[in-house]
């Protein structure tokens, strides 16, 4: 499904180099480290957001960054969910407002069996910007599972949430992959949380270590 060959990238230093990375359907993948370890780096490269200075992403059997703009805009439309730290909701509409824009977007339904496991359902019709900053946070994720990606990229998409949210909805976007056939990338940076994907490594001094 995605696959990352020798893939480098610096800035005024060396961040990784010769990173090579598969993941399959049903599979979630999760990186480990520290600030500025490169973590959201490389997934923003995997999710088509910043071109490696050396290797090559193959999403789907497409080189990503040899395909043409109106593939890339496909695959970003139809086939990325980006979840990021913070939830970048439309301002001004509802938070059952920004699920439809979602929905009708990707032609999906809305499921609510998702929304009431992430703890939303009931404050569906206040404004989005009104909730709590978890709330918003559970709302972007819903957002981006609406429109049922098949490659989730989520940048520690659990930073706003207490230990117990935390937990369950990183077990909610686990369950995802395996239920959708599709595939996770979550960078983190807690162990637990990353310990029970499918496969979690750790990016450190410039490479990727498999630690399960």
């Amino acid at each position: 499904m995605l696959r990352a060959e020798n893939i480098s990238f610096s800035f005024d230093y060396p961040l990784f180099s010769n990173i090579d990375l598969q993941v399959e359907p049903r599979e979630s993948i999760a990186i480990l480290g520290v600030s500025g370890s490169g973590k959201s780096t490389l997934l923003h490269i995997l999710a088509s957001f910043q071109k490696p200075q050396q290797g090559r992403v193959i999403m789907l059997g497409e080189d990503l960054y040899s395909a043409s703009a109106a593939k890339l805009g496909s695959f970003r439309r139809n086939t990325i969910g980006l979840i990021f730290q913070h939830h970048y909701l439309f301002r001004g509409f509802s938070a059952l407002e920004n699920l439809v824009v979602a929905a009708l977007l990707s032609r999906e339904s809305i499921d609510n069996a998702l929304l009431e496991r992430l703890g939303i359902a009931h404050i569906l019709e206040q404004d989005a910007m009104n909730l709590s900053g978890g709330q918003q946070q559970r709302l972007s994720i819903a957002r981006v599972l609406t429109k049922k990606p098949k490659l989730v990229f989520a940048d520690e998409p659990t930073g706003n949430l207490d230990r117990h949210n935390a937990l369950e909805v990183t077990n909610i976007l686990y369950d995802y992959a395996e239920r959708e056939n599709a595939a996770l990338f979550l960078v983190t940076h807690d162990e637990t949380i990353a310990t029970a994907a499918t496969r979690a490594y750790r990016l450190e001094n410039g490479a990727l270590t498999q630690i399960k």
